[in-house]
């Protein structure tokens, strides 16, 4: 071989290592690289739909492109749900839901298109928020005992209103319900407002509701708060008792808000989309905002969001089927 040809070689191996290096310096892929969907599986103006335009904005600002908020509403979420499963496992399209999709409503509505622990990769649970056990302003009870007695008293007399079958909300006072051995008139809305109004109104007795959904009418003096079912108090109501200081236990129930892609996102995506979520969460304005409407930051990991709605669903599908509760 001659001198030339060896050095030629040697070139040609130096050239291939060099460009080796390289494609291992460099990311496998360039993300976002075109924009990025937020799909909300509710219509415009609800809680979920607030965090994710609170999470668009700053996760643009951290990944750079463009996110997008996509209201597809229908069938208690589970529309907008299967369609983020369907579509392609890259990034670029993420679900921003409540827990309704993930574990309650698959227990509820017959030919639901995915498979809620299966069909999807989740990244976290965004925010959390308990509910507040709420009655009209001028209502006669005072305290969760006073109400109960009544409960006890007059069983299926007392009405208590939610914002819809298999909601939250409704999950709660069934919950309530079993747990003290009482019942009630169940009067679903289609929709918080309408049943925060007829409270409000004093048309119903009482109602679990979302902290941020009732916060400003408690301290507003419209309505009267007996009781909170977190872990423990609130800071924004400090001098209300969670329903297990008031004798009521088992009743801890938090609303949820969280993102999921489809399934099969490649590694280094979901690593750089957690990381940008969980920094867009702490955000300190952010987070400013968010603890003063009645939400507390969570922004946990895809393992522990993965086992968290795992005993989510067993939690809500065990609560289902023993209330004999259905969507209609």
């Amino acid at each position: 071989m001659t001198l030339r040809r060896r050095l030629l070689g040697a070139g040609l191996v130096l050239a291939a290592a060099a460009m080796a290096a390289l494609a291992t310096a460099m990311p496998a892929q360039a993300y976002p690289d075109k924009p990025v969907t937020l799909l909300v599986p509710f219509p415009p103006g609800g809680s979920t739909d607030a965090i994710a335009r609170a999470l668009s904005s700053k996760l643009q600002d951290k990944l750079g492109g463009s996110f997008i908020v996509d209201n597809k509403a229908g069938a208690t979420g589970t529309i907008g749900a299967g369609q983020v499963r369907r579509a392609a496992a890259d990034g670029h399209t993420l679900l921003v839901t409540s827990l309704g999709p993930l574990v309650i409503a698959p227990h509820l509505i017959k030919g639901v298109t995915y498979d809620a622990g299966k069909d999807f990769d989740l990244l976290t649970v965004a925010v959390q928020a308990p509910n507040v056990l709420v009655v009209p302003a001028n209502s006669r009870f005072k305290s969760v005992a006073e109400l109960q007695a009544e409960l006890k008293k007059t069983p299926g007399k007392l009405s208590f209103a939610s914002s819809g079958n298999g909601s939250s909300d409704h999950l709660t006072a069934e919950l309530f319900w079993l747990q003290t051995g009482t019942e009630a008139i169940h009067v679903p809305y289609k929709g918080g407002a309408p049943a925060i109004t007829d409270l409000l109104g004093g048309n119903v007795d009482a109602s679990f509701q979302n902290i941020n959904a009732v916060l400003q009418h408690i301290q507003g003096g419209k309505l009267r708060a007996l009781a909170i079912t977190g872990a423990q108090r609130s800071a924004l109501l400090p001098q209300l008792p969670t329903l297990a200081e008031a004798g009521v236990k088992g009743v801890d129930v938090y609303s949820w808000q969280a993102v999921a892609a489809p399934k099969g996102l490649p590694a280094d995506i979901k690593a750089k989309l957690h990381g940008a979520l969980v920094a867009a969460l702490n955000d300190p304005a952010l987070k400013t905002k968010l603890t003063e409407q009645g939400f507390e930051v969570v922004a946990n990991t895809p393992e522990q969001f993965t086992k968290f709605q795992a005993a989510e669903f067993a939690r809500w599908k065990q609560l289902i089927e023993t209330r004999k509760i259905t969507a209609d």
